[in-house]
């Protein structure tokens, strides 16, 4: 009986071990081609980078170096400067950097590409460089020159030593990053560097790409957690509710308040206050929403009434998206007829009920003043001349939009089909330029209408 149960057995048992050596042989073999292909990527990267930030270097030189006079050399040289900048950004991300202190290069070459795209985007023929522009290129210049130094440097080490890129992602993420790790201390050090550099002037158009938006630019007076809990209290419409109030960023420029309204029943609604001037910047109801009982119209006529109910008067809505649902509106405020882009929100509506569940105003709270609007310099029939011929619009009125430069430039807003699709096209009303075109949902075109 063991014979034979042996002889029945032991193939059997002979052929699980070669499978579960085959399986065991084939699962090593992927592993390793998945580490070959990382290790071959990161390397690729990493040389990609060294090259481009050298040739970023020489590309501000070649452009330094022509005559002053030369817009149309000056205006491809910062184009080249952009690609190259950008491709060095992009390599940026392709490396296991996230874990590491190279954030002030990271932003340094965002800002250079920032720099470089506004300056050539603009007519060079009417707003040359100017000499801050040119000193801020000569900066560049010599900065990039010693990024580009200390890259070949560890080029040449992970080279000569034959580094593997996959080592220093272990080390990473098994928090092992000691002193002593090349390719680790090569990048510390570029940071440091970069952070050390003296301020530059990159002109008001990429400054204000950066700069936070704090309490400074609101009106009104700073109020209280106390008074906040009243105004939450107020929103909800329940003098029952128990309300939380929370201080962020307590004794900063960027303070701000956080309510939880609990109004019973598993109902909490959730917001966010200016600390000067107690202005709603968001709310939530993060409730379940059921199965879609309320078509587009009744859904923006509950965006609209809560607008007008919360205080967000002239508003119009501009375009429309769905995701869950939800229906969400975004809302561009309105002057003198005048679309105002930059006084931007989005309200959220249920639609199973059309009830309001939603509001990011953000945009709105911190750009809404009141515009000395400019007159338009051109009139519309000679800014439709920069239309497709083949455009039939449908529909045309002012707006002001941020231009590439950050800029707000009141602009001719046409809605019309082309080539079966529907667009926003907006014409500078004072060079009668093509300043931007977006593609239109066919939802946007039934929201976008006066109230």
């Amino acid at each position: 009986m063991y014979r034979r149960l042996s002889s029945i057995l032991f193939p059997v048992m002979t052929l699980l071990l070669i499978g579960a050596a085959y399986w065991g042989y084939q699962e090593h073999q992927e592993k390793n081609s998945i580490l070959i292909k990382a290790e071959n990527q990161y390397q690729r990267a990493f040389h990609d980078l060294t090259y481009h930030v050298e040739q970023l270097h020489q590309q501000l030189g070649n452009t330094l170096a022509v005559n002053s006079t030369s817009q149309s050399y000056h205006r491809k040289g910062l184009v080249n400067v952009w690609r190259l900048t950008s491709q060095a950004q992009n390599e940026i991300n392709q490396l296991p950097l996230t874990l590491l202190p190279f954030n002030e290069a990271g932003d340094f070459l965002s800002r250079i590409a920032n720099f470089a795209y506004k300056t050539s985007v603009r007519d060079l023929t009417k707003q040359p460089l100017t000499p801050d522009e040119f000193k801020t290129m000569k900066t560049l210049y010599a900065n990039s020159e010693q990024i580009s130094k200390d890259l070949v440097s560890m080029q040449q080490k992970v080279l000569d030593n034959k580094l593997r890129w996959m080592d220093v992602e272990i080390a990473i993420a098994s928090d092992k990053t000691k002193p002593g790790n090349v390719i680790v201390d090569g990048f510390k050090t570029v940071d440091k560097k970069v952070s050390e550099y003296p301020e530059i002037n990159w002109g008001p158009s990429v400054t204000s790409m950066y700069q936070k938006r704090t309490f400074k630019v609101l009106s009104g007076k700073m109020v209280s957690s106390e008074e906040i809990k009243k105004q939450a209290v107020k929103f909800s419409n329940s003098s029952k509710a128990d309300v939380r109030v929370v201080e962020n960023a307590k004794g900063t420029e960027y303070a701000s308040y956080s309510a939880t309204v609990n109004e019973g029943k598993n109902k909490k609604l959730q917001m966010d206050f200016t600390q000067k001037g107690g202005q709603l910047l968001w709310f939530m109801n993060p409730r379940d929403i059921g199965e879609k009982k309320i078509d587009l119209e009744k859904a923006k006529a509950s965006a609209d009434t809560f607008l007008d109910k919360h205080g967000f008067s002239e508003m119009q809505a501009i375009s429309y998206d769905m995701h869950s649902n939800m229906g969400a509106f975004t809302y561009v405020s309105k002057q003198s007829g005048v679309l105002i882009y930059p006084d931007k929100l989005t309200v959220k509506v249920a639609l199973d009920n059309g009830e309001t569940v939603g509001l990011q105003a953000n945009d709105y709270v911190y750009e809404h003043h009141k515009r000395k609007l400019p007159s338009p310099i051109i009139a519309k029939a000679e800014a439709r001349k920069a239309l497709n011929s083949e455009m039939k619009v449908q529909k045309e009125q002012l707006a002001l939009i941020d231009n590439e430069l950050g800029e707000e430039v009141l602009c001719y807003e046409y809605t019309g089909k082309m080539n079966g699709s529907l667009y926003r096209v907006y014409i500078n009303s004072e060079t009668g330029l093509e300043e931007s075109i977006e593609e239109m949902s066919p939802y946007d075109s039934k929201v976008a209408s006066d109230k």
